[in-house]
């Protein structure tokens, strides 16, 4: 038997040895402690089943070696493991043997707001970017309670036709906002999110209140602390009106409590998990959300709902508080209706966080909106250009291209990307050791059979595959670098998370910053949009970008016309 056949055989044997008990897995790990053997005719059965040859002295030789090896296992104790876990390996987005250039100062200059007068009704405002709402309070010619009773009572009525709401935490915004309302008239005025209603995807903790994951079976869960997330915000002087629904333990749309739809096409859901921050602040329901990103569940929603959704560099916002799905790919970041409401965001709540050591401390923020200054070289692949065949997304293409030009931009064509593919490899093989106790507990049960399947499937992976993939991405990220070495940001094509001639997953593996942004609408009423992507922790400069493209189309301006107000 060859040493590849031996690798192919331990996946098989690890899915079929012991099928009776039920319980995926390593095989050692579905064997009662104490009856830790695994038989000559164990190893027989999974070989047949794995089409693999093998003599008497080669299965008698494995079922010695994995009986040995299994008894270690024992030390794993994994009634003791919970999601929360902590993992004592962390990945680094930073390519190996590739030196990054410097980063630009640490300045944080904004645009400042022109000159905003209170409207006659206050929810002519609830689409108003950050800034123009923060001028409002920190004038005091609007309180944040005043403010947030409006978001809410959106909320309250347009959450029937969105369905994007988890739980209102309504007692606690208005609390926070009348701190807020109090600080302000004091002259402890905060800075630009201090008084300003925002939201927070369901896999993100409140304490008291639930965070559900989106799943029937965490209908009644809940932490007595606040995620590292909600905490900054909070001593931003922001204020937390409501957990926004995310699909079945971050799966998609579909939750508990049914689909999340698109305001811009109540027909069509809202798409990837962080499907109700995008849908909530699409419609005005919130000033900003906060959503994460695993292998496209910001970007993807927000191309759907049409606004600005920014994955961050993997590592730059502490996920400390925050549902795990892939230990490695897991990114908090800012949904907003403008890119600099993005930076905004993401300067309050990025840096380094003892509770989650994946966040370096030595890579600063850098933003100036002040300058009017963005990156002229765009890459993009032709390749991937040429294969798009719907309409509809050769369209969205043209446009895009035609917009960097009239940047002033130069269009880099690009050899081909490598593929993202392995993302999902491994994202769904760490997602089955996050949620393994609660698989063995049952939780699949009352979960969707697809669901169920995806958790269960990445328990069959051998820890030499999942280790050999990550050995791979290495090597992806070094190619990467290469290929971005010659431009600023590269563009890629139609994003959605059905489209399999998206390059998103490959930008998510590697850990590269990237923005989904609004570009246009498809005849169904839907809007198009974008995804760009830049250079590790050179977030300010990709947004840059971000910025002058919207400013361009100014697709910020139209507002669904079931939820406009004023």
């Amino acid at each position: 038997m060859t040493a590849l056949d031996r690798r192919r055989f331990l996946g098989v044997f690890s899915a079929t040895a012991f099928s009776s008990t039920l319980l995926p897995g390593v095989v050692w790990a579905q064997i009662q402690p104490g009856t830790r053997t695994i038989t000559v005719e164990m190893i027989r059965e999974s070989a047949r089943l794995a089409g693999i040859a093998m003599t008497d002295a080669e299965a008698s030789d494995l079922a010695t070696s994995l009986s040995s090896l299994s008894k270690h296992a024992e030390q794993i104790d994994k009634a003791t493991l919970t999601n929360a876990s902590p993992l004592p390996l962390h990945f680094d987005p930073r390519p190996p043997g590739i030196e990054l250039p410097a980063l630009p100062p640490a300045e944080f200059r904004i645009e400042p707001a022109a000159a905003v007068r209170v409207p006659a009704n206050l929810e002519a405002a609830a689409f108003w970017r950050v800034t123009e709402l923060a001028q409002l309070l920190r004038t005091r010619a609007v309180t944040a309670t005043a403010l947030t009773t409006m978001y809410i009572e959106r909320l309250k009525r347009y959450n029937p036709q969105i369905n994007c709401v988890a739980s209102l935490t309504e007692e606690r915004a208005l609390r926070e906002a009348a701190t807020a309302d109090r600080e302000i008239a004091a002259g402890k005025y905060r800075g630009t999110l201090h008084g300003i209603p925002y939201g927070v995807k369901d896999i993100i903790a409140a304490s008291g209140y639930p965070t559900r994951w989106g799943a029937r079976p965490l209908a009644d869960q809940t932490f007595d602390r606040d995620a590292t997330v909600v905490e900054r915000l909070r001593d931003a002087g922001a204020v937390l009106v409501a957990k926004l629904t995310t699909g079945e333990l971050a799966f998609g749309d579909q939750w508990a409590g049914g689909r999340t739809n698109n305001p811009w096409n109540l027909a069509q859901g809202s798409s990837g998990s962080s499907a109700g921050s995008a849908a909530a602040t699409a419609a005005g329901l919130v000033a900003f959300a906060i959503g994460s990103d695993t292998g496209g569940s910001i970007l993807s929603p927000a191309v759907r709902c049409g606004i600005v959704g920014l994955r961050p560099t993997f590592g730059r916002v502490s996920r400390a508080g925050v549902m795990t799905a892939g230990s490695t790919l897991d990114k908090i970041g800012p949904m907003c209706r403008h890119a600099q409401d993005c930076m905004i965001v993401l300067h309050a709540i990025a840096g380094p966080d003892a509770r989650d050591r994946a966040v370096p401390d030595d890579r600063p923020i850098a933003w100036d909106a002040t300058r009017g200054r963005y990156p002229k070289r765009v890459g993009y692949v032709p390749a991937l250009l040429e294969a798009e065949t719907g309409v509809d997304g050769r369209a969205n293409n043209d446009r895009a291209l035609a917009a960097i030009k009239q940047l002033g931009c130069t269009l880099v064509p690009l050899e081909a990307f490598p593929t993202g593919d392995l993302s999902y490899f491994i994202e769904y093989t760490e997602r089955s050791a996050a949620f393994d106790s609660l698989i063995a507990g049952g939780l699949d049960k009352g979960v969707s059979p697809r669901t169920g399947r995806y958790l269960r499937a990445g328990q069959l992976v051998t820890a030499v595959d999942y280790l050999q993939a990550n050995r791979r991405r290495g090597w992806i990220m070094q190619e990467v670098a290469r290929i971005m070495r010659d431009v600023d940001l590269v563009m890629f094509t139609t994003l959605t998370l059905d489209s399999r001639t998206s390059l998103n997953p490959v930008m998510s593996l590697t850990g590269h910053p990237s923005v989904a942004v609004a570009n246009g609408f498809a005849p169904n009423g839907s809007p198009a949009g974008v995804m760009f992507s830049g250079h590790l922790y050179r977030e300010g400069e990709l947004m840059a970008f971000a910025k002058a493209f919207q400013d361009q189309n100014r697709q910020y301006e139209k507002r669904p016309p079931l939820f406009a107000a004023g």
